[in-house]
């Protein structure tokens, strides 16, 4: 059994693997392949050298996505298969035991990836994004967030963490059930507190001075039936020319929140559109929806674990001898979490086609309580400012883009 789940696996692991780099690169290809001409249903709304740019930049993140997958997968395979986590195992085991053992050892797996995406996240913000002309991060910011993260993670990962073992090690057979009810309640926790105690850490949210544009947003909500604990604009700029607006919160904290690089660039009758976008969002559920959803999936990944934790041939498939009953969780767990993603990768394009499904529905809602015209003037120019590329690889699209190609929504919004 443990021969044939390893290959399993790597048969799995293989298929993913291949499977991306095939997409990246017909990503690549047709980018390129199509930046000569602007398409035809943007022809004089976008500028053909804002076409190449986001021609360039999409192909540049596709380039540098694929080299990020090389690395991650490189990485999987030295903690399962070349005896990375069975070492930190052997460090930890004679040293920790219970409680203190598993947030030890699952903590020194998070510093390591922490430390090896750390390079990445450096090369993307300060190469990438400054190349394109994104990036207004400085060092000193960058790092100063790395700082506050970490921090926070601690802060809330530990006790969190500690609840989790303990109920996996105290609640017998059934601890899946009582680890996903805290893990739901925990999330519900976080919608609620996120708007006033977490995104402040990070940014500055201001009260929607502009008092015509708050009287119009004002109306629309009063027109959508929609109540928000306020408007407020988020300095986005400090970090990156890339605009956007949504909401955030949950029950009577939700807060419509726009980036400052948005109420700059858009028109009071666009940014109306875009907000009616998102309140088709909330008039649909599909927020609620989607949260079921992952709570359901949840449900189900756990349960699964909770048959694989005792099974000899689930650790040592993946290169990890078992330990006592204690230690045994946390590899379990562990093992899992690195797992899970090559086997679920095929249900990628599902959650991406739902999506994209949600997008049409908040745009046809937007359609009837603001101005068809307004969105699409809005989206081109959004489109343009953020280097989205008009031109996408249609499998590509097809298997990861949560929003629609552009030409196909501008297309239906135009009632073609």
């Amino acid at each position: 059994m443990t021969n044939t789940f390893s290959l399993t696996f790597l048969v799995a692991l293989s298929l993913m693997v291949v499977l991306r780099l095939w997409l990246g690169q017909r990503q690549i290809a047709h980018v390129l392949a199509h930046r000569a001409t602007v398409p035809a249903q943007f022809s004089g709304r976008v500028e053909l050298a804002a076409h190449q740019k986001a021609a360039d930049y999409a192909a540049a993140r596709s380039r540098f996505g694929r080299g990020g997958l090389v690395l991650e997968i490189l990485l999987l395979l030295a903690l399962t298969f070349g005896g990375g986590l069975q070492a930190l195992h052997d460090f930890w085991s004679p040293r920790l035991d219970g409680l203190s053992y598993g947030v030890a050892l699952i903590f020194s797996l998070m510093a390591l990836s922490g430390l090896l995406d750390l390079p990445l996240s450096l090369y993307r913000q300060f190469v990438i994004e400054e190349k394109f002309g994104f990036n207004r991060m400085t060092l000193t910011l960058f790092f100063a967030d790395f700082v506050k993260q970490t921090a926070l993670g601690i802060a809330i990962g530990t006790p969190v963490l500690l609840a989790v073992l303990w109920l996996m090690s105290q609640m017998g057979n059934l601890w899946w059930l009582y680890v996903w009810l805290f893990w739901c309640s925990f999330n519900l926790l976080i919608l609620f507190v996120y708007p006033s105690w977490i995104a402040p850490l990070f940014n500055k949210f201001s009260p929607l001075e502009d008092a015509p544009l708050k009287a119009r947003i004002e109306a629309l909500l009063a027109r959508c039936g929609f109540a928000s604990s306020g408007l407020f604009v988020m300095d986005g700029s400090k970090r990156s020319n890339h605009g956007n607006a949504y909401f955030t919160g949950f029950g009577k904290t939700k807060r419509i929140v726009f980036f400052d690089t948005l109420i700059g660039r858009l028109q009071p009758t666009e940014i109306e559109a875009v907000l009616a976008h998102e309140l088709g969002h909330f008039k649909h559920r599909h927020v609620v929806k989607r949260i079921v959803l992952l709570f359901a999936m949840s449900l189900v990944f756990l349960a699964t674990l909770g048959q694989l934790i005792d099974a000899p041939w689930f650790f040592n498939g993946l290169g990890v001898q078992m330990g006592n009953p204690a230690q045994n969780t946390v590899l379990a767990l562990i093992l899992f979490y690195l797992t899970v993603p090559v086997f679920t990768f095929l249900l990628t394009p599902l959650m991406s086609l739902l999506s994209r499904q949600n997008e049409f529905e908040a745009d046809r809602y937007a359609a009837t309580h603001a101005s068809a015209n307004d969105l699409v003037q809005a989206l081109v120019k959004l489109y343009e400012d953020n280097a989205a590329t008009l031109t996408p690889d249609p499998l590509h699209s097809l298997f990861y883009d949560s929003h629609p190609p552009a030409a196909l929504r501008i297309t239906r919004l135009q009632g073609g």
